[in-house]
């Protein structure tokens, strides 16, 4: 029970320190494009990373997964929304699931 609360201590703790530090150790305006750019970009890399996996391991097939990925990449380079990207992925998944199963 006692390394229960030692657990759950030390993720506060960290959880803490990551979201203080960058606080009280940068007083100043970035100046720096390059550091900016790494800033900028960061959550969104995160999102990316956390959801590909996801996104080729959800479907029955592989390959529903990679025309379903290949169709939201070309969608949202084109400028549509988030409700069709998502929408047109979920029909090319199961258009392609009934044709190849």
């Amino acid at each position: 029970m006692a390394k229960t609360y030692l657990y759950i201590l030390t993720m506060a703790l960290t959880t803490y320190a990551v979201r203080v530090l960058p606080l009280t150790l940068i007083r100043r305006e970035l100046k720096s494009p390059l550091l900016r750019s790494f800033l900028y970009y960061l959550p969104y890399v995160t999102l990316a990373v956390m959801t590909f996996p996801g996104i080729l391991s959800a479907t029955q097939t592989p390959w529903s997964a990679l025309l379903a990925l290949g169709a939201g990449i070309v969608l949202a380079w084109t400028g549509r929304s988030l409700f069709t990207v998502s929408v047109c992925c979920c029909v090319a998944v199961f258009l392609s699931e009934l044709i190849l199963i």
